[in-house]
């Protein structure tokens, strides 16, 4: 089986060095590069593309979400896990508008990251269950209103966010429901389009965070 390819974005070096050396060690992914800015990271990234990026947030000069904004245009095709210790939710929510495909904490277990890491290198959104109360305390929504926004989807749209929501990927959600791959991306589309949400991630943290809010 050919390794994984990753890139490090943290400006910690004894973190940084430690995390690749673990992920080295597994046979199943190779560290191809390091960096210790957010600047140095996107031009690494850029040559390198590699399979997953894995981005600390608080770093001097150009930080984590700069450094996904200018990933995001750039369109490299690799998977972008932020790895940090901030709890802050305003910043999870920042990291997801702006494409994170996963938001993961520094405190997890070196093969619970490992289990996650694989799972997002297989189209699946990663996202650090404590993390999820977070998401429920919907500040943005006046109180009167949370957990009573009604959105008109249909059957097919509101399977395929369920399955989102369980981390599966287009290709898993086509071969569940019996559809193509094209399909379901339209599904997709439209149900970022309804929510006035950005990406798969921010799909399946609304879906936690609508039935919190319903309990």
């Amino acid at each position: 089986m050919v390794p994984t390819t990753l890139l490090l974005i943290d400006d910690h070096p004894l973190f940084r060095r430690g995390l690749a050396e673990y992920f080295n060690s597994t046979g199943e992914f190779q560290v191809v590069g390091e960096a210790s800015s957010g600047r140095q990271g996107i031009a690494l990234a850029e040559q390198l593309r590699p399979g997953l990026i894995l981005i600390d947030l608080h770093m001097p000069g150009l930080d984590g979400l700069h450094v996904l904004d200018e990933l995001g245009q750039l369109e490299i095709g690799s998977r972008k896990v932020v790895l940090t210790a901030s709890l802050d939710r305003n910043e999870l929510l920042s990291a997801l508008r702006l494409g994170a495909d996963g938001y993961m904490l520094k405190e997890t277990e070196p093969e619970d990251l490992r289990l996650y890491i694989r799972n997002c290198v297989q189209g699946v959104i990663v996202l650090d269950d404590c993390l999820v109360t977070l998401l429920a305390q919907d500040d943005d929504v006046p109180e009167g209103e949370r957990g009573t926004r009604q959105v008109e989807l249909t059957e097919r749209e509101a399977q395929t966010l369920a399955l989102i929501s369980e981390g599966m990927s287009n290709k898993q959600i086509a071969r569940q429901l019996g559809i193509s791959d094209g399909t379901v991306k339209v599904y997709v589309k439209n149900l970022l389009r309804k929510l006035n949400l950005r990406s798969r991630l921010e799909l399946a943290a609304w879906v936690h965070r609508d039935a919190l809010a319903r309990q």
